[in-house]
């Protein structure tokens, strides 16, 4: 069975078409493909409110891409989901409107707590221990998603206007990083997680950089050290010297940051990065809801 996804986020368009193969009471998932645009909705919303012009015309085409390839994939099913930056742009109902009216494709903007919730479809924690309590924190590019889960339940979930793109531009006032630490220490009080899974593209980055695979546990320190490294050089020397995408070396340790942060006021020493995101979380959703209709 194929699904498709895409997740028009503030920094970056992915379009992802996986394989699913279910066997006995296992599930095997293998991407087919993965697509990333370098779309930057962030960069006009969260400025001047509305996505300009240029970046309505490259997602149409990309939302054009996407419907031919799902017929090359034959997939059976796919969802489009927006966050951050479609939902706080003025203009974001009438370009869902346009692109529907154009491609037949329909795009669903989606809140910070639904956006948790499919990542959590993924099911990584119960690979760990299913059990356990974790704080899930997926950093993206208009938006840090906080959620806590103990013994596989949500035990709260909330979105923070705290992503690399605001970061980048200056547009995050210390009453929201207060806000975030307080919503922090009031979970620790509920249930104090022992670790903290991590998503989002450029903790993925960070993971690789600091040479670590199979699923091992990244420290505090690895991600500290590897930040600070980061942090000595410019933007271009970040292209040109460590090979880093334009789009994702102005933004890495704006985003190395945030993860510190989380983890500094949540006192936690280990984080997990499972390299899944909202797209692999709508994947697995699309499987169980076909699964389900059978």
């Amino acid at each position: 069975m194929r699904f498709a996804a895409v997740d028009i986020g503030s920094n970056a368009v992915r379009l992802l078409f996986c394989d699913v193969y279910p066997f006995k009471d296992s599930l095997t998932i293998k991407k087919t493909s993965l697509v990333r645009l370098p779309i930057r909705l962030g960069e006009d919303v969260f400025s001047k409110k509305m996505v300009s012009k240029k970046n309505v015309d490259k997602l149409i085409k990309s939302i054009e891409a996407f419907k031919n390839l799902t017929e090359v994939y034959e997939v059976i099913d796919y969802r489009v989901c927006a966050t951050s930056a479609m939902r706080e742009a003025e203009n974001g109902k009438d370009i869902i409107k346009t692109i529907k009216k154009q491609t037949g494709i329909e795009i669903e903007i989606i809140e910070g707590e639904i956006e948790a919730e499919l990542i959590y479809q993924t099911h990584v924690a119960e690979k760990i221990d299913e059990k356990g309590c974790f704080l899930y924190v997926d950093v993206g590019g208009g938006s840090t998603e906080l959620t806590l889960f103990a013994e596989g339940k949500k035990m709260m979930s909330k979105s923070f206007k705290i992503g690399t793109i605001r970061l980048k531009n200056n547009l995050v006032n210390q009453k929201t990083w207060k806000e975030m630490a307080e919503w922090v220490h009031k979970a620790k009080k509920k249930n104090q997680p022992s670790m903290i899974i991590a998503t989002g593209g450029n903790i993925n980055k960070l993971y690789k950089l600091c040479g670590l695979k199979d699923y091992k546990l990244m420290e505090y320190s690895d991600l500290q050290q590897m930040n600070s490294f980061l942090e000595k050089y410019s933007i271009e020397e970040r292209i040109n010297k460590l090979g880093l995408k334009p789009d994702r070396a102005d933004v890495i340790t704006h985003a190395g940051n945030i993860f510190l942060q989380v983890m500094k006021e949540v006192g936690v020493k280990h984080v997990f990065v499972p390299k899944v995101g909202l797209a692999d979380g709508v994947i697995q959703e699309l499987y169980n809801k076909h699964i389900g209709n059978k």
